[in-house]
């Protein structure tokens, strides 16, 4: 099992804790958990992730709050957002150097996008 390198709850109004949504962070996978009686659980997979975008809206500022957008290759989440959490800079850039390394790790480049393949070479999990 992977260490969890960061988690944290998306927050509500006047910044605090009080939802459903729960992210999770680990070498290889980001978790989006969300729900109380129906829940979803959403696992993407780094190497996917094409595109990190950090949104802050006047508000969001003014709680020290952000909302970190992802475009991915992901065919059954190809964008979503990791809503209203804390230190929304420091997690961007934490989540980018994670995705940077998971693509060196197994060679993924433009290529993966442009032929039309769904897995790169050697991907057993798709």
């Amino acid at each position: 099992m992977d260490t969890i390198l960061w988690k944290a709850r998306k927050r509500t109004l006047f910044g605090l804790p009080l939802s459903f949504t729960v992210y999770s962070l680990t070498d290889n996978i980001l978790t989006i958990k969300s729900g109380f009686f129906n829940t979803r659980e959403e696992e993407i997979r780094l190497y996917r992730i094409m595109d990190i975008t950090l949104n802050r809206t006047l508000e969001q500022r003014l709680f020290g709050l952000g909302t970190i957008h992802c475009c991915s290759a992901d065919k059954s989440t190809p964008e979503f957002d990791i809503k209203r959490i804390k230190n929304s800079r420091e997690v961007r850039t934490l989540l980018s150097d994670l995705v940077e390394k998971a693509r060196s790790e197994r060679y993924v480049g433009i290529r993966e996008y442009m032929d039309g393949d769904d897995y790169p070479e050697g991907d057993i999990h798709g």
